[in-house]
This record gives structure tokens, C-alpha cells and sequence, in this order.
């Protein structure tokens, strides 16, 4: 008989003792159950993004980048790396005073100003994906790119290297 009493009062002690936590998970398990939504939304939306760079990155993989040039067939008759950077200052000067000429006449320097950024990327080493995208992401594709290769070494035309040149 004493067995089951020792027992009873052993559960008791315990609950007595785990009761604080009990009701702390209670009054907070709004807040708690907030915080695990959250971190379980963003764990999704990092792995939408991991996935959707991936599935990126195969396809990319997977279409062999083979530069294009009209007439040119050998390595030696391609474009050198700083015909290609006179080129992109010519058409960086040319796309930035783009306001004055018409959409067909900055569609076509845009395009070509793209394309050497292309060759430029191909002989850097630089991955790009100007030829993928549209619009804005296009755009921002663009910047990225302009980016990376002013940080291996390339000078290219900016809005505000025009305005100091200007003055």
C-alpha cells in the first residue's frame, strides 16, 4: 500500500514542479506557433530560390555558350579583349545619351551593347544571362554583369563618368 501512495505523491511533486513551464507554453503558444510559421515560410522560400538558381544553372549548363560572330570562324579572328572594351565604351556612351534617338535606334544599341558584354563576359570568365531574361530582370542582369567586370579590371561608361567628363 505504500508503494502506490510513494507514487501518487512523486507524480504530484512533478507536476507541481513542471506546472510554471506548462503554463508558460500555454500563454505563449500563440507567439511560439507564430515563430515556428515563420521560420518554416522562410525555409520554403530559400529552398524556392535555391531550387529556381539551380534549375537556372542546368539549363545553362546544358545549352553549350558558343560564340556567335557573323564571318567568324576561327579563335584568331575573334574580337580581342580590348576591342571588345573599345566597343562597349563606344556603345555604353552611345546607350547612355539614348534619350534623343528613336525605340528601334536604342533597342539595337542596347542589343549589341548586350552582346558585347557577352564576349567580354566569355573571355573573363564571367558567368552571364543577359540572353534569358527580359524587362527589369534584364536590366538588373545588366548591372550585375557591368559589375562583376569592372571588378576584373574592364572600365565601362557610367551616367556619372559621362557628367564628369561633361564638366
Amino acid at each position: 500500500m505504500a508503494i502506490p501512495h510513494t507514487l501518487v505523491l512523486a507524480v504530484a511533486i512533478l507536476t507541481l514542479l513542471c506546472l510554471p513551464a506548462i503554463v508558460a507554453a500555454i500563454v505563449c503558444a500563440d507567439e511560439l506557433i507564430e515563430r515556428a510559421t515563420r521560420a518554416v515560410r522562410q525555409a520554403r522560400l530559400e529552398r524556392r530560390e535555391r531550387r529556381a538558381i539551380s534549375r537556372l544553372d542546368r539549363s545553362i549548363g546544358e545549352v553549350e555558350i558558343e560564340l556567335e560572330l557573323p564571318g567568324v570562324d576561327d579563335e584568331q579572328d575573334r574580337p580581342t579583349i580590348e576591342q571588345i572594351a573599345a566597343d562597349l565604351q563606344r556603345l555604353g556612351r552611345q546607350r547612355l545619351g539614348i534619350a534623343q534617338r528613336s525605340a528601334i535606334w536604342q533597342t539595337a544599341v542596347l542589343r549589341a551593347y548586350d552582346e558585347q558584354l557577352g564576349l567580354a563576359c566569355a573571355c573573363l570568365g564571367v558567368t552571364q544571362h543577359l540572353s534569358e531574361l527580359v524587362g527589369v530582370d534584364l536590366e538588373i542582369e545588366r548591372v550585375r554583369v557591368e559589375g562583376e567586370l569592372q571588378a576584373c579590371g574592364m572600365t565601362l561608361p557610367t551616367a556619372e563618368a559621362e557628367r564628369r567628363e561633361q564638366r
